[in-house]
């Protein structure tokens, strides 16, 4: 058979191959490899073992108090005591530094992620932007190969989702008029909390300064008491709640200067994370680049559903540029301040979110993470899909539809499913109106990163435009015959609630209107028997007092020939360039050379990322085969195959090298025959398709 065939049959979309050399990586020694008395199961059993001596001497520790030993005995005691609780802290130390390696080895973090970056800016797969001119934060160059997988990436988003969902499509301008962002919220919301040194006038992000803080009290010093562990662990753990006040209680408590000068900080206060523009040139017309591509696709509700013929459910994609002006960008392709968005918005009946192809990926079973889980010492634990949605883990069949999807995209990507898990948002994470929150998090030598957001986002955000704009985004449901319906009537009275709550207004109407049946009613029993009742508005943090004459709460009865809904939205939401970085971590390893004396890089990217799909060589410098090496090279270009030829002369094992580094997972030599190289699963490629008696694969 044609080798451009073969090639072309075995890199079809969705098709995951194992790496060029994965069955040999397996054996391969890392560099970064901690000893083997430090690996993360030996860490983890010494850590258990130390935590039981600790615990013993403690008990120890008491029972002398309680028996008025000698206080020479009982120093001698409590010093004991110290020391094991230093050699405890140690090991937690050690095994925070480690990471499991692509070869389920474990290696050093910050050796590891130095490596992968240091091949990633040399290969040019990226590099800060504006370099020659010292570069700006939080802006990256994609080079040739990284061009290339971000292309395969999202080709196979858009085949993956937008293809096999029939989704429709849009594409809409980066600038967005102000007035889209207030309806929105982001113009109000949109905020990370920040702190200024008072001297130098430098910004830092404020949770960033103290998350830093946290770790390295944590991981580096020795002398910390297991009191204080426990203390800026909770601190972690609830870091994205913490309000501005709470944010500075913890500065000034902890101590926190700025990083560079010393200096001290100012209070935490909010930063719009937005950059503002002018539309046109009398500045009169405010713009925002834009934050998210979703807002693109709410404001086109009427036109997409008139497009569809009228009928739910229905979703919309777009692949875009999205901007945000991160206070202090970090972890390269982590948190960067423009970057590509894949976003779908899959618009649904309120009253029936059951999903016609659930059962296509039911069976799926992966790490998940439910909120109630979500205590120290827990951990993700398998659960199939079906099983969570059977049993209100997560809400409702679409939502469990798409995380199953999402997890099939990750996966065929080249993501490692054991560093792969989906973590429900916890109650304080997630906004009033939202009726679930999942996150893919992915796990890397920076930690769990969130690549992938799936929400069920209610009818909130057609709502809110449809109010800004004046112009109904809603959905119709035809009945064959009139029916009698029982509505309940939220009317909350704005003049007056304006009165009382002044610029908090808006959102406790917000909260008013987006109360469920079950608690709205619960309001009105309560207000005609005491006239007041305590309210909890989540965009506040806070319960706010409401009375008879703010709200009016009540059911009526009336004919409907249809019934007309505003649809809720189940929306997963793609950052592109976290999930090409975390590919990147997951399919880097080294190799030994043949003598052992070098160390190759390699990235065992599956064929369907891969930025370039093979090479071409002739094992000896003739012209003949030089000159066939050009014919293969064209008749792979036709095929629109991307390859790269190499026709340099040096050694095999050198050219090799080359390849390995760009994560090609094929190898064209030519020689008196031709041979197609798979060094990763050459016995599965060998079963799978025709070939000659000769062993070799012949144009």
């Amino acid at each position: 058979m044609r080798i451009s065939t073969l090639l072309t049959s075995s890199i079809p979309f969705g098709h995951n191959f194992f790496n060029r050399r994965a069955l040999a990586s397996s054996s391969l020694a890392f560099r970064f490899r901690t000893m083997a008395d430090s690996s993360e199961d030996s860490l983890r059993k010494a850590l258990s073992e130390k935590q039981s001596e600790v615990e013993s001497q403690g008990n120890q520790v008491r029972a002398l108090k309680e028996a008025g030993a000698a206080k020479t005995e009982l120093d001698a005691a409590v010093k004991a005591l110290n020391a094991l609780k230093l050699e405890k802290t140690s090991i937690e130390k050690n095994l925070q530094a480690i990471i499991s390696g692509p070869d389920g080895g474990s290696v050093n973090k910050e050796a590891f992620r130095q490596a992968v970056v240091n091949t990633l800016e040399r290969r040019l797969f990226y590099i800060p932007s504006f370099k020659i001119y010292g570069g700006v934060a939080g802006l990256y160059d994609y080079g040739p190969p990284g061009c290339a997988v971000k292309s395969n990436v999202l080709g196979f988003w858009r085949q993956h989702f937008v293809l096999e969902e029939n989704m429709l499509e849009v594409d809409c301008p980066c600038v967005t008029p102000e007035i889209v962002l207030k309806a929105s919220g982001h113009v109000e919301k949109f905020t990370d909390l920040m702190v200024k040194d008072e001297k130098s006038g430098t910004c830092y992000r404020a949770d960033h300064l103290l998350k830093d803080f946290c770790k390295e009290k944590l991981e580096k010093d020795l002398r910390i008491t297991s009191e204080m562990a426990m203390e800026l662990k909770e601190v972690l753990s609830n870091l994205d709640v913490l309000s501005a006040e709470e944010l500075g209680e913890c500065i000034k408590r902890y101590g926190i200067t700025a990083p560079d000068t010393r200096n001290p900080l100012s209070n935490p206060y909010p930063f719009n994370l937005m950059f503002q523009t002018s539309i046109g040139p009398s500045g009169v017309s405010t713009g925002f680049m834009r934050p998210e591509t979703a807002q693109g696709i709410f404001v086109n509700f009427r036109d997409l559903y008139y497009y569809n013929g009228n009928k739910l459910p229905f979703a919309a994609a777009q692949i875009g540029q999205a901007f945000r002006n991160e206070i202090s960008p970090r972890q390269g392709l982590l948190r960067v301040r423009e970057f590509t968005l894949a976003e779908i918005e899959h618009f649904v009946d309120p009253e029936d979110k059951s999903h016609p192809k659930f059962s296509d990926v039911a069976h799926l079973e992966f790490l998940m993470f439910p909120r109630d889980e979500q205590k120290p010492g827990h951990s993700a634990r398998i659960i199939s899909i079906g099983e969570a949605v059977a049993s209100k883990i997560v809400d409702n069949e679409t939502l469990g539809y798409f995380i199953g999807r999402v997890y099939l995209f990750l996966t065929h990507l080249g993501i490692d499913k054991n560093r792969l898990r989906f973590r429900q948002h916890l109650a304080n994470e997630m906004a009033h109106y939202a009726q679930d929150c999942w996150d893919a998090e992915i796990e890397t030598s920076y930690g769990w990163i969130e690549c992938v957001g799936i929400a069920d986002r209610s009818a909130y955000d057609l709502k809110a435009h449809s109010e800004k704009s004046k112009v109904d985004l809603e959905a119709q449901e035809k009945y064959s015959e009139p029916r009698e319906v029982e509505k309940l009537v939220i009317s909350p009275v704005k003049k007056v609630i304006g009165l009382a709550f002044k610029v908090d207004q808006k959102k406790v109407l917000e909260a008013l209107e987006a109360m469920k049946e079950e608690e709205a009613l619960k309001m009105k029993t309560d207000l005609e028997s005491k006239g007041e009742v305590e309210f909890y508005v989540c965009t506040l943090g806070k319960n706010v007092s409401i009375n008879s004459s703010m709200v009016t709460i009540s059911k009526e009865k009336k004919k409907e020939h249809q019934r007309v809904f505003t649809p809720s939205v189940i929306e997963p939401s793609f950052g592109i360039g976290r999930i090409i970085y975390c590919l990147y971590e997951h399919s880097y390893y080294m190799r030994p050379s043949r003598d052992g004396n070098e160390q190759f890089n390699v990235f065992r990217f599956p064929p369907l990322v891969a930025p370039i799909k093979c090479t071409v060589f002739p094992l000896v410098q003739k012209p003949e085969y030089e000159e066939v090496s050009k014919v293969i090279s064209k008749s792979l270009t036709a095929s629109g195959i991307s390859h790269k030829i190499d026709i340099t002369g040096t050694s095999i094992g050198k050219r090799y090298a080359r390849t390995d580094e760009l994560g090609v997972p094929f190898a064209i030599t030519v020689d008196s025959t031709l041979s197609l190289r798979d060094l990763r699963t050459w016995a599965d490629v060998w079963s799978a398709f025709p070939h000659h008696s000769s062993g070799s694969v012949d144009e």
